[in-house]
């Protein structure tokens, strides 16, 4: 399978929606997936993964409190809110170390721990136990696997250089996950009236023939 970045994002977009993810974060999932699979990384994987968790509905749960350089959850913290507060306080990372805790699918924060090092004007490096990833603004070099639960994270900027990479233009997700996406997708159109099925099956009860 395959499908252009736009495609893919727009239908991480709406799957999130479905998932019971107000619409500002699900439009950062579709961002997000579409930033990670325009680096080689199965972003649509990492999205189903995170969607089978249900955090959506109870998002309050899942968004980091800080407590000086430390960021927790009363629950395991969603990487889509997460993200979002990174972007928001993403000049401390010039003098300031984040330390996660108990993250659903790091992977996730990649796209924006990108934007925030334009932002900054400098790299930012995400490490786990399991592994350890360094984006710029165009650039992507990631070693070992981030688990689908990182039970510490260290995000730090500094001076590390890294060279671009070949960006993609088309998505490769498995068949499994595009369908679970497009059954969330799904939930976000409205049901069919008998007068929108009027309107919308061409002749509809009227024979003109």
């Amino acid at each position: 399978m395959s499908f252009s970045l736009n495609e893919t994002a727009a239908l991480a977009k709406r799957a999130a929606r479905g998932a019971g993810y107000p619409w500002g974060l699900a439009e950062e999932a579709g961002w997000s997936v579409r930033w990670l699979c325009a680096h080689g990384q199965d972003g649509t994987a990492v999205l189903t993964r995170l969607l089978q968790l249900e955090l959506g509905p109870e998002l309050d749960q899942h968004r980091p409190n800080r407590n000086g350089s430390i960021w927790k959850g009363q629950r395991r913290l969603c990487p889509l809110a997460t993200g979002a507060a990174v972007s928001d306080f993403s000049s401390s990372l010039k003098w300031e170390r984040f330390e996660l805790h108990a993250i659903a699918e790091p992977l996730l924060l990649l796209p924006f721990a990108a934007a925030a090092a334009r932002r900054i004007g400098t790299s930012v490096k995400l490490q786990s136990e399991a592994a350890c990833a360094v984006v710029n603004g165009c650039g992507l070099e990631l070693h070992g696997n981030f688990e689908t639960l990182a039970c510490r994270l260290q995000l730090s900027a500094g001076a590390m250089s890294i060279l671009p990479g070949k960006s993609r233009d088309r998505a490769t997700p498995a068949q499994a996950d595009w369908d679970m996406l497009n059954g969330l997708a799904n939930r976000t159109y409205a049901p069919a009236t008998e007068a929108s099925r009027r309107l919308g099956a061409g002749a509809g009860q009227t024979d003109n023939d």
